[in-house]
C-alpha cells in the first residue's frame, strides 16, 4: 500500500483552535512554541490543527482574519521545528460530531453547504502555499466524523463538490476525507472512489471503545464514571460489557475465542476491509485519531499504543494520535509521566 510520506507519525493539538470556548486565552495559551518543539523532539512528523469554524468566521459566516493568522502562526512554528500539518475542519457551521454543540441542519440545507464550500475555498486559497520555499508540506481534511449513516451518499456529493472547488486553487494538495460512524473502519468501503491521486481516505480508531473510552459520560447509556476495565479481559467480558455500557455489540469480537484478548491479529482483523479497500483502489489511507482515555492505567495505554502500531507499521499506515494536551486522552499530562518515554516509540 502507498505510503503517507510524511505524514507517518503524527499528534492532534485538539483543543487549542476547536472543542473550546473560543477566547483569545485560550487561543494564546493552550498550546505555545515550545510545545512544537516537544513534538519534534518526540520523533514526530506532523501535526493535525483541528479547527472549529469560530476561529476563522464570525456567525454571520464572514471571515475573521486574526484566526486566519493564528493558523500561519502555527505553520511557521511547524516550519522552525520541520514539522508537516494537516489542517482539520473539525466542526462547520451546521455539523459538528458532537450534538452537545447544537449545530445541526448541514446535510439538508444547501446554504449551510455553500457556507461550508466558500470556507474551504478562502482556507486553501490561504493556506495552499503556507510552506513555499521549506520541505514542509500541508494537507487539508474536509470534516471531521460524519456521524450518521443516512449521511453517506449526501457526504459523498459534498466531499465531491468541495474537493472540485478546491482543486481549481490548490490541484495537487492533499486532501482527507472520512465516512459515516465518525470516520470508522467498517465505513471506509463507502467512500466514493479517489477523486484523484492526491485523496487520503481517513479513518479514526479507538477500538475496543469499552477499553479506550471506560469511564467517559459521554459513552453509551450506563458508561458511569468511575468504570474501569483492563486491556487484557477476555472477549466474553468484552462482549457483556460493551452491551451493558455502551449499547452495541463490540466490533469484531465474534471473530476471537472468548477466552483470548486483545492482541495484534485483533487489530489486523479490524483493520483488513480498510487496506484492502485502499490497496485496490490504490489511495492513501491515514488515521487521523486514535488514543486511550486518561482513566486508564498508563501500563495499560502502553500495551494498547504497541498493540496498533505494529499493524499501523505492518501496513505502513500515516497516523495521528489524540491528543497532545488535556482533552480527557492527553499524552503530555502528568498521567503518563512514567511510560512517556517508552509510549513515543509507538506513536
Amino acid at each position: 500500500m502507498k505510503q503517507f510520506k510524511g505524514f507517518m507519525h503524527g499528534v492532534n493539538l485538539g483543543g487549542w483552535f476547536s472543542q473550546c470556548n473560543h477566547t483569545e486565552e485560550r487561543y494564546d495559551t493552550f498550546i505555545k512554541e515550545e510545545d512544537f518543539k516537544t513534538i519534534a523532539d518526540w520523533g514526530l512528523d506532523h501535526i493535525r490543527l483541528p479547527i472549529d469554524y469560530e476561529l476563522v468566521e464570525n456567525a454571520d459566516g464572514q471571515k475573521l482574519e486574526k484566526g486566519y493568522e493564528r493558523i500561519r502562526k502555527a505553520a511557521e512554528w511547524c516550519k522552525t521545528n520541520n514539522l508537516n500539518m494537516i489542517l482539520d475542519l473539525h466542526k462547520t457551521c451546521g455539523f459538528s460530531f458532537d450534538i452537545g454543540y447544537q449545530e445541526s441542519g448541514f446535510f439538508d440545507d444547501e446554504k449551510l453547504q455553500e457556507r461550508f464550500y466558500k470556507l474551504w475555498e478562502s482556507l486553501a486559497e490561504s493556506f495552499k502555499d503556507i510552506f513555499a520555499g521549506s520541505n514542509n508540506e500541508i494537507c487539508f481534511e474536509l470534516l471531521n466524523e460524519v456521524t450518521d449513516q443516512a449521511y453517506c451518499k449526501k457526504w459523498n456529493a459534498i466531499a465531491k463538490t468541495c474537493i472540485e472547488l478546491i482543486r481549481k486553487i490548490a490541484p495537487t494538495t492533499k486532501i482527507l476525507v472520512g465516512s459515516y460512524w465518525n470516520n470508522s473502519l467498517a465505513s471506509v468501503k463507502d467512500l466514493d472512489e479517489p477523486y484523484d491521486e492526491n485523496i487520503v481516505y481517513n479513518f479514526h480508531c479507538y477500538e475496543p471503545l469499552l477499553f479506550t473510552h471506560q469511564g467517559a459520560p459521554w459513552v453509551g447509556q450506563k458508561m458511569n464514571p468511575d468504570f474501569r476495565f483492563p486491556l487484557k479481559s477476555k472477549f466474553s467480558d468484552y462482549i457483556k460489557m460493551t452491551s451493558e455500557k455502551v449499547g452495541q455489540i463490540g466490533t469484531a469480537f465474534g471473530a476471537f475465542s472468548p477466552d483470548v484478548t486483545v492482541d495484534v491479529s485483533y487489530f489486523e482483523t479490524i483493520f483488513a476491509e480498510a487496506v484492502k479497500v485502499a490497496e485496490d483502489r490504490n489511495v492513501l489511507l491515514y488515521c487521523g485519531e486514535y488514543g486511550v482515555i486518561e482513566k486508564a492505567t498508563p501500563e495499560d495505554t502502553l500495551e494498547w499504543y504497541k498493540l496498533i502500531s505494529t499493524v499501523f507499521n505492518n501496513h505502513g499506515i500515516g497516523r495521528a494520535a489524540w491528543s497532545y494536551r488535556q482533552m480527557d486522552f492527553g499524552l503530555s499530562d502528568s498521567h503518563l509521566d512514567a511510560v512517556r518515554s517508552e509510549l513515543i516509540k509507538y506513536l
